[in-house]
């Protein structure tokens, strides 16, 4: 029963790592976690249906079994950041490993099923205890795997401690039923070995994660969190520091200036009133350190869910030298909250709100760029207040920016959408929007590195290939968005 809980409960691990891992290096998350979760039920059953051909030797299959789901399902996560690095197929790489870990995983429960039937002769509790240890160590391994294991340990360690616990059940089968094992020394030993190389697998964890991490990007890597929620990485070459979530870059130390001055001070020079401000996600202070330097700003709200995030970003000395300390300026008030949950709950009133959150490539964050999130926004603006949203690039996913565009205004805001050329990033774009008519009610803020009077009026132009027909308003209940964007990600792949 021991086993049975343990062994469910690293099945649902490795189930989510591949998800997990497929999802930050290759996008488009519901896909991902859709193909591992049917591949893997459908592994499951090649593995019941193979398991009426094993008929003797059960304890030793057992072991077998065990011994192989713990070496493939320990070394998943690393297997998989390799091929991504090294091989053109990534997929097939990921498909074998479902396939293999479901296999295996589908020969244990008839195994252990038929081991206590034989050795209790009572099929009614043999089936009722499996089962219900089945489905326990299921809901541990779910669970254990978002709230602890990830956080903590991350990808490498967590699938080097699953593998570890599947070789540990092969080693307490092998220890207490040992005389109904052939070659029982020889089991001891190779598992004994085994279950020591995924330990030394777990100590250096970090170490080989900071190595195959430095292969995924172009410069060094200075420093990696991996948070509750996402994972950070900050590169720096030269003078070039980049900071990425989830393999998305967020800013460039050497441009994020044109990004932060078009995200601020467009909608500030349109808003009627500039002394409250909210701002949603932006947790690197960038667009805060433009908003602190207007004088008549009394207080910004800040609502970032990842408190690693405004952590790392308000201690780390390079990241806090670039955002000028803004984070912990005595205007600023940082609220680590859910952005949508702030909004439904909140009764404040802003005379400007930036939505300044990372593009909407998985279900979470499509959320917040639908059209009752807007509503929320537009229910928190003074009379003549102003929304800004980033809004993807209109060039490299003009079907997402438009979408964007059009669920604001389905709101009945108006709506002014620009953009402008990030070196890092291309052609990036901005929807800002009004209850009221979008009037420019104050001269442009030109203590600025780029933006002047004179290219305003540029920003709001675009061309013909940055134009999209025939797009839906992204909703909770259809979220169109993410289908547009993800589509815009692989053309460009």
């Amino acid at each position: 029963m021991l086993t049975t809980l343990m062994i469910s409960g690293c099945s649902m691990v490795y189930e989510l790592i591949i998800s997990a891992v497929s999802s930050y290096l290759i996008g488009d998350s519901t896909l991902q976690y859709s193909v591992t979760i049917g591949l893997y039920m459908f592994a499951l059953g090649i593995g019941s249906f193979l398991s009426k051909f094993i008929r003797n030797h059960l304890w030793g299959w057992f072991a077998n079994v065990e011994i192989g789901i713990g070496i493939v399902g320990g070394l998943s996560a690393l297997s998989l950041f390799l091929a991504n690095l090294y091989l053109e197929s990534y997929a097939l790489v990921m498909y074998a490993e479902i396939l293999v870990i479901g296999t295996f995983a589908g020969l244990e429960i008839p195994l252990l099923t038929r081991i206590i039937e034989s050795e209790q002769k009572e099929l009614r509790i043999t089936l009722s205890s499996i089962f219900s240890f089945d489905y326990i160590g299921g809901l541990i391994g779910s669970i254990a795997f978002p709230l602890l294991l990830l956080p903590h340990l991350g990808y490498f360690a967590t699938s080097f401690l699953a593998g570890s616990l599947n070789l540990l059940a092969a080693v307490l089968i092998i220890n207490r039923y040992g005389s109904r094992l052939k070659h029982r020394t020889a089991y001891r030993i190779g598992s004994a070995i085994l279950l020591g190389c995924m330990a030394v697998g777990m100590f250096f964890a970090e170490n080989v994660g900071r190595r195959i991490e430095g292969g995924l990007y172009r410069d060094d890597v200075i420093r990696i969190e991996q948070t509750a929620y996402q994972k950070i990485v900050v590169t720096k070459h030269r003078d070039d520091m980049r900071l990425y979530i989830d393999g998305n870059c967020q800013f460039s130390s050497a441009d994020e200036y044109r990004y932060h001055e078009c995200l601020v001070h467009v909608p500030m020079a349109y808003a009627a009133e500039r002394s409250e401000i909210l701002v949603l996600g932006g947790g690197d202070g960038l667009a805060l350190r433009e908003l602190l330097r207007y004088p008549e700003v009394k207080h910004i709200t800040l609502i970032d869910l990842d408190s690693g995030m405004t952590k790392l970003c308000s201690e780390d000395p390079q990241i806090k030298a670039l955002n000028c300390g803004s984070l912990t300026d005595p205007r600023v008030t940082v609220h680590n909250l859910d952005a949508y949950e702030y909004l439904e709950h909140s009764r404040e009133l802003f005379d400007v709100i930036l939505v300044d959150l990372p593009d909407p490539n998985n279900e979470a964050l499509a959320k917040l760029y639908t059209n009752v999130f807007y509503r929320m926004c537009a229910g928190h603006l003074t009379d003549g207040g102003i929304l800004n949203v980033q809004s993807t690039s209109p060039y490299y996913a003009s079907r997402a920016f438009w979408c964007i565009s059009r669920t604001i205004e389905s709101e009945g805001l108006a709506v002014k959408p620009y953009h402008l050329q990030v070196p890092a990033f291309g052609d990036w774009g901005f929807n800002m929007a009004s209850g009221s008519e979008l009037i420019q009610h104050h001269p442009l803020f030109t203590e600025t590195r780029y933006l002047t009077e004179e290219t305003l009026p540029a920003l709001f132009a675009f061309g013909k290939d940055e134009r999209a027909d025939d797009i839906a308003v992204n909703q909770l209940t259809k979220p169109v968005l993410i289908q547009y964007y993800n589509d815009a990600a692989r053309a460009w792949t």
